[in-house]
């Protein structure tokens, strides 16, 4: 693996007490040399000070921003402090730590700059996904697709690595206040794919959604994915950038 400082984990975290902690030591359990920042979205059940017990550095934001704006410090932490890879992944224990390498060897040999999650391609997997979710991220990412022309397969996972590099694009602007909530993911992915320096590749990856109630999903069903779904047609449209 890249020596340490090369690789930045980012975790975006909203009130993940009791999961927080697990993925930290998930992660610190693979022993790749790698800082994993916990950005702490302003919580109110002490995900800050388990992110610190399991040692993982934190960024606490005095308001509420959303997890694109959550995403966005831990990008801008990396661009700061020179770090030449990123990975996001989810504060709530739905990603697999252990499959990090998948990710992480396209971007060590060269052959891609962005690699995107993928639970439905040969060797990913997903558990406990109910069918309503399950109809929904197939929908999107056949959307997603057609607008691209390109072809991703679950564009809606939250499990990606890059090149902090590929922020030269100035096509590229994560500063802007719309991408604070869970626009920023899909707007980051749909730039990646348009851009004609940016090699884009997937990867199979497992989710794991939690059995039931307030664990499944922080995400509302019709305003959430809206927000979702909105960028692919604002900037396939030019009404943003």
């Amino acid at each position: 693996m890249p020596d340490t400082n090369q690789i930045l984990i980012i975790l975006p975290a909203y009130n993940e007490l009791g999961k927080i902690g697990k993925v930290v030591n998930k992660i610190r359990a693979t022993n790749i040399d790698c800082k994993i920042l916990v950005v702490d979205d302003c919580s109110t059940d002490g995900t800050r000070e388990e992110a610190l017990k399991a040692g993982a550095e934190v960024i606490t934001h005095e308001k509420n921003l959303g997890v694109g704006g959550g995403i966005r410090t831990g990008i801008q932490y990396g661009l700061d402090n020179k770090f030449e890879i990123g990975v996001v992944m989810s504060g709530d224990d739905q990603h697999e730590p252990s499959e990090l390498p998948r990710a992480l060897a396209p971007l060590e040999n060269d052959t891609a700059d962005f690699v995107q999650g993928s639970r439905y391609m040969e060797g990913g997997r997903l558990i406990n996904e109910k069918l309503f979710r399950k109809v929904t991220t197939h929908a999107y990412s056949w959307i997603f697709s057609f607008l691209t022309r390109t072809k991703i397969t679950d564009a809606t996972n939250g499990f990606r690595a890059f090149r902090f590099s590929m922020f030269s694009d100035p096509s590229i602007n994560l500063n802007q206040e719309w991408l604070n909530g869970y626009e920023l993911e899909p707007y980051f992915l749909y730039k990646a794919v348009k851009s004609k320096s940016i090699r884009v590749i997937e990867a199979p990856i497992t989710i794991r959604y939690h059995a039931s109630g307030k664990d499944y999903t922080k995400m509302r069903p019709v305003r959430d994915w809206w927000r979702l779904a909105r960028p692919m047609f604002l900037l396939k449209l030019g009404i943003r950038k």
